[in-house]
């Protein structure tokens, strides 16, 4: 649907300035869509086939290891308050 809307848009756009007199309101309704469309297609691309799903499993992977690090760090301050008041 993103390609049909894409090669959509860039078709008005080049009618909308064909005609007399020109129609700038139609080109720019059709240049807004057409950057829509296009920022779409390549967010479309990114997740799919260019390893977006990958990065995300990564940063998945990053918060939870803060997590642990993060349990870690309190488990580590108990065990220091524990030595210091002996």
């Amino acid at each position: 649907m993103t390609l049909a809307l894409t090669i959509y848009s860039a078709t008005f756009m080049r009618y909308s300035l064909a005609v007399t007199p020109k129609n700038y309101l139609l080109f720019g309704c059709h240049f807004i869509n057409e950057c829509a469309q296009l920022t779409q297609g390549y967010r479309y691309l990114d997740w799919h086939h260019w390893g977006g799903k990958e990065k995300t499993g990564l940063t998945g992977a990053v918060e939870a290891g803060k997590e642990k690090a993060k349990a870690l760090e309190t488990k580590v301050e108990k065990v220091a308050e524990s030595v210091s008041k002996k």
